[in-house]
């Protein structure tokens, strides 16, 4: 294999290590907690509603 090759290979993987960073920082950003917390509750609220519909709650 040539040198080049491994230029590209290396270029590729930085490219990639810096995608993944960007994701994780955007994830992370402050305004984003608020539905980040609403689709935490959603298994929760779901289980609910689904007892209240068999009549398990009252």
């Amino acid at each position: 294999m040539s040198a080049a090759w491994g230029h590209v290979v290396g270029i590729v993987i930085l490219l990639m290590m810096l995608s993944f960073i960007g994701i994780w920082i955007w994830a992370w950003l402050p305004f984003h907690k608020k539905n980040f917390d609403a689709l935490a509750r959603l298994p929760a609220r779901d289980d609910t509603r689904a007892a209240l519909d068999e009549g398990g709650l009252q």
